[in-house]
């Protein structure tokens, strides 16, 4: 086999442990396919030949790989033939192209056909490895997405991710999106939305994956100590700094850090964020020199992100930096189909974790939990769940397994209602129906247009015309 005479030998290229992905080989040239064939064996992979196109296509039936490894000129089927005749066959492989200096407009014209890639020949080893390594992880990921799109579809959940409402049905959409690559994600949502478990899901489906995955509550931690958190500091940078610790960013590298409530960051240590996620590099708090760093974020807030930055709370360009892909966790009370599907999965969890065995929620409990509005959101419902699989002592949770505030609710027919008499203008019906809908949702306006089926404007130009104040600002 050719090998670029100024590029590594096969020994400069450590073998990692096997693996359990297939590849084929095809190629005319006897010499180079089985030199190419050793190579892939050498670096843990299973390994077969074909010597053309078509001789490719029966092996791919016998020996079903994963990864196609093919000459571009070749007699009877070259190798562009080959990649539609597999794409044709909806063949589950990753076809990877070797091509001649005078062929390489060919091989662009293949990648926008399918191919993964290609190489020039002498084949540079140090390249061939790296993106068998790269197709691997591709492959991996694909195969979790699948796994999950089956459990979905088979029992409502995606990962550790519950629901099957159109609303988190996009959520997944744009999780399989975003998980594969290397951007910045922006999490949006109230409090107990899961936005760590959405994040905690990207990484599962990354190729980061492997690596750490590092959480920190910008909220939870003071403001003096919070930069040192995530950059880590030098000893002697501050008092009670006694030794060098290593921040977020050190401990995952490579991984993925989650940075929950960032609009509580300081103006300065949102501006050396901003820094290292452009240049990747930084310095520990009392550090003179800079670190190379390689990790990707994701960011969350319970805030409207543009509210914060109109308020001088987050910074424009760092919101900028963060929004390249960007999710809104709906609140439990906008998805309430799902609220049996998470019930149930609270139950599998805290009967696994307590040792119990509960079946279900009775019907009158289960009536309870759909007519209570969940401020606290899937959050609030699992701390629910997990105290009623605590009390029950038989197979049902019932209503005096949940707490007060549930059981004791009023049924919804005592909630109140708009009186109107004979004589009523629309004009006063309306005022009438704005201020009952505000005292229901304690003034939450953009609650109130939404039960109102209005939107958050029309809903303001309302209260201005009939002269209704908020009691609060919003």
């Amino acid at each position: 086999m050719s090998v670029a005479t100024d590029g590594p030998t096969q020994s400069d290229v450590q073998s990692p442990p096997a693996v359990s992905e297939r590849v084929l080989v095809v190629e005319d040239d006897a010499a180079a396919r089985v030199g190419l064939v050793q190579l892939v064996k050498s670096w843990g992979f299973l390994a077969d030949s074909a010597t053309d196109g078509e001789d490719a296509l029966v092996k791919v039936t016998s020996f079903r790989p994963s990864i196609v490894i093919s000459d571009l000129v070749m007699p009877r089927m070259d190798g562009l033939a080959l990649l539609r005749a597999l794409q044709a066959q909806d063949a589950d492989v990753t076809t990877l192209l070797l091509t001649a200096m005078g062929t390489v407009e060919t091989a662009v014209e293949a990648m926008k056909e399918g191919a993964y890639d290609y190489l020039t020949k002498p084949v540079d080893i140090q390249r061939l490895k790296l993106l068998l390594d790269k197709i691997v992880e591709r492959q991996e990921t694909l195969r979790e997405v699948k796994t999950l799109r089956r459990q979905l579809r088979e029992h409502g959940t995606f990962g550790t991710m519950t629901g099957s409402s159109p609303q988190m049905r996009k959520i997944y959409h744009v999780v399989e999106q975003a998980a594969p690559t290397g951007a910045s994600v922006l999490i949006t949502g109230e409090s107990g939305t899961g936005k760590e478990l959405v994040a905690q899901t990207i990484h599962r489906l990354s190729p980061r994956a492997s690596f750490p995955f590092v959480a920190i509550n910008c909220a939870a931690i003071p403001e003096t100590l919070l930069e040192s958190e995530i950059f880590g500091h030098e000893k002697g940078a501050f008092t009670g700094a006694a030794d060098r610790r290593p921040g977020c960013f050190e401990l995952a590298d490579h991984g993925t850090l989650f940075l929950d409530e960032i609009g509580e960051m300081t103006p300065t240590t949102q501006v050396k964020l901003l820094r290292v996620l452009q240049e990747r590099r930084f310095r520990r708090l009392g550090g003179r020199n800079e670190q190379s760093v390689d990790v990707r974020v994701i960011a969350a807030t319970n805030i409207d992100p543009l509210e914060a930055v109109q308020k001088g709370k987050l910074r424009e360009d760092l919101y900028y930096r963060l929004n390249v892909f960007a999710m809104r966790l709906p609140p439990l009370r906008e998805h309430m189909e799902d609220l049996p599907l998470l019930v149930q999965a609270f139950i599998s969890e805290f009967n696994e974790r307590n040792q119990k065995s509960i079946a279900a929620v009775d019907h009158q409990a289960m009536r309870l939990l759909e007519q209570h509005a969940w401020p606290g959101n899937v959050r609030e419902l699992r701390n629910v769940i997990e105290r009623a699989t605590i009390l029950s002592s038989g197979p049902f949770i019932e209503p005096r397994h949940l707490p007060p505030a549930l059981s004791d609710a009023p049924p919804p027919h005592t909630q109140p209602q708009v009186a109107l008499a004979p004589g009523t203008t629309v004009e006063e019906a309306e005022r009438r129906l704005i201020v009952m809908t505000l005292e229901h949702t304690r003034d939450n306006k953009t609650r109130a247009a939404e039960i109102l089926g209005i939107s958050l404007k029309t809903l303001h130009n309302k209260l201005n015309k009939l002269r209704l104040r908020p009691r609060k600002t919003e």
